[in-house]
This record gives C-alpha cells, sequence and structure tokens, in this order.
C-alpha cells in the first residue's frame, strides 16, 4: 500500500508528503478552479483526474486561490499532522470565502471519506465534500452547490478506476508522469485506514494503462511511475491486447481472453520504447515475485528501484500490524532482490513505537536495517488513527517520550546508511535523466539516476531537460549526489 504521508524523511522523493498547487494556468475560458494536494502520489494523480472532469466542463486550472472559483484541498488521513495540516488550511481559504462569498471551497480524498458530513457540519466554510470515488460526480455536485445547497458523495466503488479519463498533468515538467494502475486496497493493515478510505482493490485494464503511457511518451515524457496502493497485486483478466497489426480487424473478430499480472504489465510498458524509463510504487513483502525481480532486470528502462516498506523487524509486531509476512519472509525477499538485480536500491517505510512494542522489538527494527542497508527511508512515530483496527483493539501504550526516542535512533542509523550508498556511487559515472533545474541554484540541474538518487551538476550548454546525461560522481551529501557532465553531448539511452 501506499502510506508516505509522514512527519519525517531522509530523502527527498519528489511530491510525497508536499503539496502540490496547480502550475502557469491551462488557457481557457471559464472559471478557475485550484488544486492543493497533500499525502502519498495517488492523491496527486487523483488531483489531475479531478483536473481532467473539470477542464471538459470549462475549467482552467490556477496557481492561486484567490483568483479561483472553485478550490479543492485533496486530503490525506494516513498522519493526525496530515488532518490538522488540512484544517489549518481551510482556514486560511475561509478567508478568502469571507472576502469572495461565491467561492466554492471542496474537500476531496480520503479525509473527505472518513469526515464525510463532519465537514459540512463543522468546517462552515466547506460546501461540497467528494470521496475518491466520486469524482465524476464533481459537475453535478458543483451545480448543486450553486443552487444554494451544500453538496457530499463519498460512496466508494468497486469498479471505478478512471481508466477513460485523460489526466491533465497539473505540475507537469514534461518529463515525469504519474500513471494510475489500480486503485484501493485489501490488505487490512491495522494501523491504516486507507482500505476504509479507498476501499476494495480493483485493477485498472492494461489496455488503457500502455494508452496512457503511449500518449505520454508521444508527448515527450521520458519517465512514468506506475501507481498502486499495492502494485505487486495488480490482476486483470479480458480481452486480448489488440496489436497495432490486428486492429484493422479487431472489431470483427472476437478477442482472445487473457490475465495479466504485475510482472506482464511491467513488461509491456517497458516494451513502448526503451528511451521511455519506467518506476513503481507501492510493493508488498507478501506479494512482490521472484517473476517481477526478473522482469526487472531484463529491461534497462525499468528501474532499479523498489519501495519495500518493512515497517517494523519484529515478527510479533508485523502480526499485530496485520502485516502477514515474518522478518525471516522480508529478508527472504530482500535476499532475492540482491541475488536477482545486483546493485538494486530499496527504500522502505518504518514505524517507531507501535502498540506494545518492547525495546528488543525496537532493536530488532535496527538490526533490520542493518541486514538491507536501505538507501533511504520514510519514517515515524506511530499515530492512532480512528476506525483502524489498532484504534479499536490495541491500546496506544508506548509513551511518546519513548516513540520519539526510538524514531530518532532509527533517522540517525537511516541517515548514516543513506550516506553509506550514496558514497558507493562517487567515483562511477551514472547516466541521468535530466528532470530540471535545482531548487538551490537555477546554474545547475537534477535529475535521478537509475537507483532514485538525486543527481546535482552544472548546467551545461547543449543540455535541457528531458534528455540523458552521463554525470561523473566527485562528491556526495547524506541525501544528494553531486558531479559534473562526463560527455560534450548527453549521453544515448
Amino acid at each position: 500500500m501506499i502510506d508516505l504521508q509522514l512527519a519525517d524523511k531522509t530523502h527527498d522523493e519528489g511530491r510525497q508528503g508536499e503539496a502540490l498547487v496547480t502550475d502557469a494556468p491551462l488557457k481557457r475560458n471559464g472559471r478557475k478552479l485550484y488544486i492543493e494536494s497533500y499525502g502519498c502520489q495517488m492523491n496527486f494523480a487523483d488531483s489531475e483526474i479531478v483536473a481532467s472532469i473539470l477542464f471538459d466542463q470549462g475549467f482552467e486550472t490556477t496557481g492561486d486561490y484567490k483568483e479561483a472559483d472553485v478550490v479543492f484541498i485533496n486530503t490525506c488521513s494516513i498522519r493526525e499532522n496530515a488532518e490538522q495540516r488540512v484544517r489549518n488550511r481551510l482556514s486560511q481559504f475561509g478567508a478568502e470565502k469571507r472576502r469572495n462569498p461565491k467561492l466554492i471551497v471542496g474537500v476531496l480524498g480520503c479525509m473527505a471519506e472518513r469526515l464525510k458530513s463532519k465537514f459540512l457540519d463543522e468546517e462552515k466554510l466547506v460546501d461540497v465534500v467528494v470521496g475518491p470515488d466520486a469524482y465524476r460526480e464533481l459537475p453535478q455536485l458543483l451545480a448543486e452547490v450553486e443552487s444554494g445547497h451544500k453538496a457530499i458523495n463519498v460512496l466508494l466503488s468497486r469498479e471505478e478506476t478512471y481508466a477513460d479519463i485523460s489526466p491533465v498533468r497539473l505540475n507537469g515538467n514534461g518529463i515525469t508522469a504519474f500513471i494510475s494502475i489500480m486503485r484501493g486496497c485489501d490488505n487490512m493493515c491495522s494501523f491504516c485506514v486507507v482500505p476504509f478510505t479507498r476501499g476494495r482493490e480493483r485493477s485498472r485494464d492494461p489496455h488503457s494503462i500502455l494508452a496512457e503511457a503511449q500518449g505520454l511518451f508521444d508527448m515527450g515524457y521520458k519517465e512514468v511511475t506506475l501507481l498502486g496502493q499495492n502494485v505487486d497485486s495488480y490482476k486483470w483478466k479480458g480481452a486480448d491486447l489488440v496489436t497495432e497489426q490486428t486492429a484493422a480487424v479487431a472489431l470483427t473478430e472476437d478477442k482472445r481472453e487473457i490475465e495479466v499480472n504485475f510482472a506482464q504489465l511491467l513488461e509491456k510498458v517497458a516494451l513502448i520504447s526503451p528511451d521511455l524509463r519506467i518506476r513503481f510504487s507501492t510493493s508488498h513483502p507478501k506479494d512482490i515475485t521472484d517473476e517481477v525481480l526478473y522482469t526487472i532486470a531484463k529491461y534497462d528502462n525499468i528501474c532499479n528501484y523498489i519501495h519495500l516498506p518493512v515497517q517494523s523487524g519484529s515478527s510479533r509486531i508485523l502480526d499485530l500490524m496485520n502485516r502477514t509476512y515474518t522478518r525471516e519472509w522480508y529478508m527472504n525477499r530482500i535476499d532475492a532482490i540482491r541475488r536477482i538485480i545486483p546493485g538494486c536500491a530499496i527504500s522502505s517505510d518504518i514505524i517507531a513505537g507501535f502498540c506494545s512494542e518492547t525495546e528488543e522489538e525496537h532493536q530488532e527494527t535496527l538490526s533490520m536495517m542493518d541486514y538491507v542497508g536501505y538507501d533511504f527511508a520514510f519514517t515515524f512515530s506511530y499515530s492512532e488513527r480512528p476506525g483502524t483496527l489498532a484504534a479499536r483493539k490495541l491500546p496506544d501504550d508506548i509513551p511518546e517520550e519513548v516513540k520519539k526516542r526510538r524514531l530518532a535512533e532509527i533517522l540517525v542509523k537511516q541517515q548514516n546508511s543513506s550516506l553509506y550508498r550514496l558514497q558507493q556511487f562517487v567515483g562511477k559515472t551514472m547516466r541521468i535523466l535530466v528532470e530540471g533545474t535545482s531548487k538551490k541554484s537555477d546554474l545547475d540541474y537534477c535529475g535521478r539516476n537509475d537507483q532514485n538518487a538525486m543527481v546535482v551538476f552544472p548546467a551545461t550548454a547543449g543540455i535541457a531537460p528531458g534528455q540523458y546525461v552521463n554525470v561523473y560522481i566527485d562528491r556526495c551529501t547524506s541525501a544528494t549526489l553531486l558531479g559534473v557532465v562526463a560527455v560534450e553531448e548527453p549521453a544515448n539511452v
């Protein structure tokens, strides 16, 4: 599952856990839409679905909520502090609403589903509340608000995948993009609200996934990330994919039924072009197969990077979390990754201070970190979420000061591990996809290597975002590789 709205991060993971606001307006005549997103990558992908739906209704996007007609905040319920940030942001929108009473303010996403009518009752400035499976209803819901009524739809679906909707790329750099391959989650981890806020698991048909990936590549995109709460459980059964050669007769011939698993989907996307780089998130330790690993190893354009959340190094705690694997199983999967994909980067999610965790079990988590040597990790102390199994059945009995101390120990160990992993790249020349200018200086470019490490290097004439370039790594920090261009021209893929 994707559970990356975290309080502490040891690696820059792009948009995860950060607010996303719309960039330059999509030039259209009509009302203006402002969307701000928090949480996991799935929320950002959903915001692009919402923008597409309202784009068809004549809306254009804006990066300034003060000039918008409709303001949406796409929310996350994974962490308590995420919900507090949303409430604080809503109060700021409220000030604008008092100045402009016609402004429509809406709450989307997981928090909308979880709190439902409370937003309309308690947060008087909220006009519309929409859950993750009801975005198609937004035009009707907005019309209801404009007629003077509050509007809400948080019904979950067993079928909705938005497969037929082409997302509007909101903060798009024209180089990297998300593709949602499935929705919902069937893993009932005791600490997690996702199954309750996003519903049951369902996979999107591969026809539409491949069409979206091909379309992005045709528009000049060089990297796609396949998204799902648990991508390894992707499974679709239906009509055979129609090849270009048989497309002309496909309408008159019966199609053969096939089943597509995640490894097969990965391969199909990789075959679009060797110039299209593929990433995915998130994997589940109980489901990731050797077939997936061999597929990654087979194709150079599938990145050697796997996010494999461990959550805890203790089998007893994993059982309380209902993770359905043991410490030994997880280590077996790590061994398989190291054997089949040498040099593959591995990241993780780690929870400190879960219910009843002993000091010895905390030490098991630290020893797991030593065993794996994570390239980076998302770490946080346990935060009880209302409605989860843990909140109903397990007392949150670890004192906050103990949680903070254990989290600090995890952070220190991960910082050391991240630095060590990056140091292994120093002295090597790496192929980098240039994503844009560095956050710190317009004189530097930045991009990621195959293992998802951020690389910063001086901008050089003849090189532009969207190109691949060879960079010689001459030093690093605990989070970033630093180097210089190794050749005059960008390297061929």
